[in-house]
């Protein structure tokens, strides 16, 4: 059977959320106010769906932060997702 896009999307969100809570140093590097951008490297077909989404529904006063992560090992003990916020020049 497969996994839906959103169930997949909401599997990787649930994981980076809790990840981030576990580190609250993370949030001092991050905007106030932001919207995820999960980019799972080991999964191009939800990357590009994400970016799409970024596209489509971008709100230009929101910043934009990316997390690039495995979906095959949501143990971010052993690898941790690379978070990066992009400057705005």
């Amino acid at each position: 059977m497969s996994v839906s896009i959103a169930e997949r999307n909401m599997d990787l969100v649930s994981a980076i959320l809790h990840f981030i809570m576990s580190h609250p140093e993370i949030l001092e590097h991050l905007p106030d106010d932001f919207r995820l951008i999960l980019l799972p490297d080991d999964d191009p077909e939800l990357s590009r769906y994400n970016l799409d989404l970024l596209a489509r529904h971008s709100v230009v006063d929101k910043p934009v932060v990316f997390a690039r992560l495995l979906t095959q090992t949501l143990d971010f003990q052993v690898h941790q997702p690379q978070i990066y916020v992009p400057l705005s020049v």
